[in-house]
């Protein structure tokens, strides 16, 4: 993978690994977004982490990667102007009880993540561990489902959902203000319900109600074939409410979970895939986890594209996972990424 260059207006030159590319710097730019502003973070006030990462010791569903993926992380970021004073980091290896990564303790970590947070602050939210999904019922989710990640109590406390995360870490946030969040789990495609998903061309990605169609009218096709009226019948009815159903739900997500402030998301895998506990090196890690601080390390100066290229370029040979890059509003994937 060769980065192309990157080039607009307000131009600032920077030294590549690859080639001598020109970024540009929109700070104090505002854009609309469906009746509010939105602004690019300048990353130049304070830096917050929270690093959460969950073996599930002694269960059923153990991990192995992800008390390794929160040290690896941590040693990351701390090279990106994170300092620890200003990280919270929950295990389930720790032996204080604040520290544990319950649904308590994970919430309450989360409120002080995105706490006092102002324009121009960058705030950095990494979980390692088992994600999920459960039954949607705002009509926001084109699957039905909403994604969910899994606090080492949820067969007691329960699953937390991507609308509940969405509330506590992105709606609070100012204009101006960077979260990056990186999601290494099952099911993880939009675990913030950020509502716009963009695909390694650069583009938003669009509900396919085209091809889903397309399928339906087939299925009605064969069973009108085998003389099944009745279920040609329900096939075609399904097909169509479903297109439907799923273009309302993009319309219901962008118009609620829209935001003025700078979220950036990065996923494991796709809403519908699993994100692999896997072993690197001869250590045990998440695939994710391992991906990015592998290509952010070799490649200092990277686009949004160019990362979720390399990304996907890094797992391609072993993992069946795509991982997804989303945003809380319309953005330019050739801009420098930065966390």
């Amino acid at each position: 993978m060769r980065p192309q260059a990157i080039c607009g207006a307000f131009p600032e030159t920077y030294a590549s690994d690859f080639e001598l590319i020109t970024i540009i710097h929109p700070l104090n730019l505002m854009f609309p977004v469906l009746g509010q502003q939105f602004q690019y973070s300048s990353m130049r006030g304070k830096r917050k982490a929270l690093l959460i990462g969950i073996n599930y010791r002694g269960t059923r569903a153990e991990l192995r990667g992800c008390w390794n993926d929160v040290e690896n992380m941590k040693r990351f970021i701390s090279q990106r102007g994170y300092h620890s004073d200003d990280m919270v980091v929950l295990t389930d290896a720790s032996s204080d009880p604040r520290s544990i990564p319950t649904r308590q303790n994970m919430t309450a970590a989360m409120h002080w993540l995105v706490r006092g947070a102002a324009p121009g602050d960058a705030l950095f939210f990494h979980f390692s561990g088992h994600g999920g999904q459960a039954k949607a019922t705002q009509g926001d989710e084109a699957d039905g489902m909403n994604e969910t990640i899994l606090p080492l109590d949820y067969e007691r406390a329960g699953q937390m959902e991507d609308d509940e995360l969405h509330a506590i870490m992105v709606r609070p946030l100012p204009v101006g203000c960077r979260l990056t969040a990186l999601f290494d789990s099952c099911h993880s495609g939009t675990a913030l319900d950020l509502p716009y998903v963009y695909s390694t061309s650069g583009n938003i990605k669009e509900p396919n109600v085209a091809m889903d169609v397309g399928k339906g009218i087939l299925n009605a096709g064969m069973s009108y074939a085998r003389g099944d009226l009745g279920g040609m019948v329900k096939g075609l009815f399904s097909t169509f409410k479903g297109a439907s159903g799923s273009s309302e739900a993009e319309e219901i997500t962008k118009q609620t979970r829209s935001s003025g402030a700078d979220v950036i998301m990065l996923s494991g895998c796709k809403d519908a895939q699993t994100s692999a506990d896997a072993s690197e090196a001869g250590k045990a890690t998440g695939a994710m986890s391992w991906a990015f601080i592998k290509v952010c390390t070799e490649y200092s100066q990277l686009s949004y594209l160019q990362m979720l290229n390399a990304t996907r370029d890094a797992l391609v040979q072993k993992y069946s996972q795509k991982p997804q890059l989303s945003a809380s509003h319309p953005m330019d994937l050739n801009l420098l990424f930065t966390i």
